[in-house]
């Protein structure tokens, strides 16, 4: 990592300074992060020369409740950071007889972690400010830009004013210049983060705009940026993105605020089914 040191900090939430043996391990995981990540509490003292039970009073020292809630920490931190090479090593470690199994088995984890992890409460949050809002701003570039897109496609069915940034030839922050305080925008991305989805967030901030980050983690900048942050796990089993939970998340948001307007809805698709048909939009049209 570039700079060991913006990683301990990271780590230290109390920040309170470290004993003699603490130091050792927090030099050890700044130096080495690549190989802490993956160690045991056991594996790393003894790397450190030092005890088992030092590891993890280490832990509770940096302000976590036991080491693998920071090994936790130290794993979304360092996924962050892996470059696009970094990561396809990790795909070159599969076993090419259970690819398939892993990948659909890892997108399956990362919807259980998302489902027991998620506050019912920001949820609840994003989408009365969703509901609530006069335009809804979505923005998710490069591998978040599929995730903007489907939530774009959904949620303009449902709200009458809704634009996708950063989709246009003029630059997402362009885009969002206008936006006040009676609008929402919403930001999506994951590792590595997009620069210019945050930069595009703390606008909207500036106008007085609701924020909502769709994101990973705790340690995500989307989470300073917003002012309601929903998280999915993206954990991944190779140099491709895991957006299952993401999406899956997305069109949980979509179907709630489809709820809360179902009439005027239902009404609406009344409509587009007249013009689908009337434009064989669709190849499922019952022979008469």
């Amino acid at each position: 990592m570039q700079d060991s040191q913006e990683l301990l900090e990271r780590l230290n939430r109390r920040g309170a300074p470290l004993s003699k043996g603490h130091r050792r391990i927090a030099e050890y995981i700044g130096r080495h992060y690549d190989k802490a990540v993956s160690m045991t509490a056991g594996m790393l003292g003894r790397a450190c020369d030092v005890s088992e039970s030092t590891v993890v009073r280490f832990a509770y020292a940096m302000g976590y409740e036991g080491y693998p809630e920071l090994q936790a920490t130290l794993r979304s931190l360092v996924r962050q950071r892996l470059t696009a090479e970094q990561r396809f090593a990790l795909t070159a470690a599969i076993d090419p007889d259970n690819l398939m199994q892993t990948v659909l088995r890892n997108d399956m984890q990362n919807i259980r972690k998302t489902v027991d992890a998620l506050s019912r409460e920001a949820f609840e949050q994003a989408v009365s400010a969703i509901i609530r809002a006069r335009r809804i701003y979505i923005i998710g570039l490069r591998s978040a830009a599929p995730l903007a897109q489907f939530m774009y496609h959904y949620l303009h069915q449902v709200c009458d004013d809704v634009v996708l940034a950063g989709n246009a030839t003029v630059d997402a922050c362009e885009e969002v210049e206008r936006i006040t305080g009676e609008d929402v925008l919403i930001g999506i991305s994951f590792p590595r983060y997009s620069s210019r989805t945050v930069e595009c967030m703390g606008l909207a901030r500036q106008g007085g705009a609701t924020v909502i980050g769709i994101t990973d983690g705790d340690m995500s900048p989307l989470r300073e940026a917003s002012h309601i942050c929903l998280c999915a796990a993206t954990d991944m089993a190779g140099f491709v993105d895991s957006l299952a939970a993401p999406l899956s998340l997305i069109n949980a948001l979509v179907l709630a605020a489809g709820l809360s307007r179902s009439d005027a809805l239902r009404e609406h698709f009344k409509r587009l089914e007249g013009i689908w048909d009337a434009h064989s939009v669709y190849t499922d049209k019952a022979e008469e």
